[in-house]
């Protein structure tokens, strides 16, 4: 499941939000996902739904297809920051 919530973490039907592994299920599991990735979220309270689009979001197919909920949460998240950058010398 940490490899699921990584994955979910660089999915642009996501936004700019870290996807955290909270259930504590470990092992192996196979499964598919179906959802409409051109539904976006619309901030922090939780999932957004364009208007027009058939297919559930990635939310709703989480929580009704695998019986896992995404939970929008304010937390501490590990990241890099690159103060400065420079080309190799040429020895």
């Amino acid at each position: 499941m940490s490899d699921f919530a990584w994955a979910l973490s660089r999915m642009t039907a996501i936004g700019d939000r870290v996807v955290l592994d909270h259930t504590g299920l470990n092992g192996t599991y196979d499964f598919e996902l179906t959802f409409e990735p051109s539904k976006m979220p619309t901030g922090a309270e939780g999932p957004g739904t364009a208007t027009g689009i058939e297919g559930p979001s990635i939310f709703e197919s989480v929580q009704e297809q695998l019986g896992l909920k995404l939970e929008a949460k304010k937390g501490l998240v590990e990241f890099l920051i690159i103060d400065h950058v420079e080309k190799p010398s040429a020895n």
